[in-house]
């Protein structure tokens, strides 16, 4: 186990269905070993696609709320409650580093937590004992302002502030299949063009992902599930290998593939797919 944690991490979380809280699949259970090596770690501070802004903001909420935002689900995920408290003097940090890399940004004293943020961290710290803060999504966000926008706020790891981007490696709810649909052949090309990216640290075709991915407007027919992953990519740092926590396809199209920098090698790592 990791007891001397000098930089938090960097992960991208695909969250899936909200349902995900209910039902962890391979990647709840690499995520909650997973938690259980980050000792040091002072607060978690999650991009989320479920909180967009017309310009950049910063949860600054003392107490937030777990936030249902969704409808249709059982009854039982309405009842999931994540009470982690917020962490309103780092959030002001973070607003300090944005403002400095010359965004403009302003603070949400009220806002909970969206289950973009409160779903993954389920499993990944399931006793909410840690603070946690988001960084919205401008709505005008591209991947080239995802990218700058985690560089901005890395150097938050250095104090111990897990980033956590979440989203999901595909995101077309247009082609959701029941549970036991075998995996699409479109979700599973676009994601192995991914994770080769991600693995070589290929920032500018990722960058370039709609044009250059395999189906890439089909797996992500509007960018903001995609967006989180070049935030994550932004706040590693240089020498930081990516490592795939989990790769299985949900609903036939919903990829849970998701992605860590800066810890030590996860059991059983997902390998490079073939050229």
């Amino acid at each position: 186990m990791n007891t001397t944690l000098q930089r938090a991490p960097v992960f991208f979380i695909s969250h899936g269905a909200p349902t995900f809280a209910l039902e962890p699949g391979p990647l709840g259970a690499h995520l909650k070993a997973l938690g259980k090596q980050l000792p040091g770690v002072k607060a978690v501070l999650v991009v989320s696609p479920h909180w967009q802004t017309r310009a950049l903001q910063v949860l600054t909420t003392p107490k937030p709320e777990t936030v249902h935002d969704f409808g249709g689900f059982p009854a039982a995920l309405y009842q999931l409650q994540y009470p982690a408290p917020g962490q309103p003097e780092l959030a002001l940090e973070a607003l300090r580093l944005l403002t400095q890399a010359g965004w403009p940004v302003t603070v949400d004293a009220h806002r909970g937590l969206d289950h973009g943020a409160w779903v993954p961290l389920f499993h990944l710290l399931p006793q909410a004992n840690i603070p946690v803060f988001q960084v919205s999504m401008p709505h005008q966000l591209d991947t080239a302002g995802a990218l700058a926008l985690g560089r901005a706020l890395a150097p938050l790891r250095d104090q111990g502030v897990l980033i956590v981007g979440s989203g999901s490696l595909t995101h077309n709810l247009y082609d959701i299949q029941p549970p036991a649909t075998p995996a699409a052949a479109y979700a599973v090309e676009f994601a192995h063009w991914i994770r080769k990216a991600v693995y070589r640290a290929e920032v500018d075709a990722l960058l370039d992902y709609r044009r250059l991915a395999p189906h890439a407007e089909r797996a992500h027919p509007t960018q903001e599930h995609f967006l989180p992953l070049l935030v994550a990519l932004g706040a590693s740092v240089e020498g930081e290998t990516a490592q795939v926590i989990a790769d299985d396809i949900i609903y036939g199209v919903l990829s849970m593939e998701s992605y860590v920098w800066g810890m030590n090698p996860v059991a059983a790592p997902v390998p490079e797919v073939a050229a």
